[in-house]
């Protein structure tokens, strides 16, 4: 059951988190929160729950891509360390069924299908902080019953935490109606010189046995593939670099790497840097992990 109440209370207390950034093209103000626990240091902001930036101590770059400028992040982003959501990802067609009926979502990529919560989804609009401690922030979000297409008032929550080496990311949610959710932290690492060079020559280690083939427009065609004997045969720790018929292999496909969820949090993927000595683990509940190399950006 949704509690109002507490939302009122959360959003009365959040007003006094946090500096302010920037602002929306509404004039709405973006605030920005610091946190820093085991080593680690951070910047969150209320616009999309975006992490924006991840200091290690003794490593001068940040280890996350980010912009020092808010009004890049409204010219720029593409999603550079945001929530999305309520479904991350792509969604053929933009529709989906449910206990028996069809929904038509927003359709904001290519002009036919859905991805990341649609036009206005979260990693896209403002959020509130409603907790702040030294090494942690809580934020949270509504969505209105109807918005992008999506059946039931949501409210969702979103809390990061730095602690022993790691920066924890919680995700949970409420609604009033069977829905769809599915948020995801979409920072971009680059665990060498903070986005000065692309990651292909990064190590990465996944482990899943299969992964999810896509066509021409990046949707899933319904086939789970094997990844052994393929460029995208991550079991063994390798550079991402690979290349096929002269081109460069590049990846944005969904990694199975369980048939559900895992509490607690299982250790799926790790990753290198090329030049740096800093190494990654990835752990998550979750039974899939998306592996995107950044191959289509293009930041002016």
């Amino acid at each position: 059951m949704l509690d109002r109440n507490h939302m009122h209370k959360s959003r009365q207390n959040g007003e006094t988190i946090g500096e302010v950034f920037g602002a929306t093209e509404d004039g709405t103000n973006v605030k920005r929160v610091k946190i820093s626990g085991g080593g680690l240091t951070a910047h969150v902001m209320t616009w999309g729950a975006v992490i924006q930036d991840l200091y290690l101590e003794g490593h001068t770059p940040s280890l996350v891509l980010g912009f020092e400028n808010f009004d890049h992040y409204l010219q720029h982003s593409p999603h550079f360390g945001a929530a999305a959501g309520r479904c991350a990802n792509r969604t053929g067609e933009g529709r989906f069924t449910l206990d028996g009926k069809t929904w038509q979502l927003d359709q904001n990529f290519l002009g036919k299908h859905h991805v990341h919560g649609g036009s206005k989804g979260f990693g896209k609009r403002i959020w509130e902080f409603t907790d702040h401690g030294p090494d942690f922030v809580t934020l949270q979000i509504v969505a209105p019953d109807g918005e992008m297409g999506y059946p039931g008032n949501l409210i969702a929550r979103c809390t990061y935490r730095l602690q022993g080496g790691a920066l924890a990311c919680h995700f949970d949610a409420e609604t009033d109606a069977p829905t769809l959710c599915n948020i995801v932290q979409h920072s971009y690492f680059n665990l060498d010189d903070g986005g000065a060079t692309d990651i292909f020559d990064h190590s990465l280690e996944i482990a899943a046995r299969t992964y999810l083939p896509v066509d021409a427009e990046m949707i899933p065609t319904g086939e789970e593939r094997q990844v052994a004997s393929t460029n995208f045969d991550f079991r063994a720790m390798r550079p991402v670099r690979r290349e096929r018929d002269g081109s460069r292999v590049a990846y944005d496909h969904n990694f199975c790497v369980s048939r559900e969820s895992m509490p607690p949090a299982m250790a799926v993927a790790s990753a290198a840097g090329a030049r740096s000595a800093i190494t990654m683990e990835l752990r998550t509940t979750e039974p899939c992990v998306q592996f995107y190399d950044g191959y289509r950006l293009n930041i002016p």
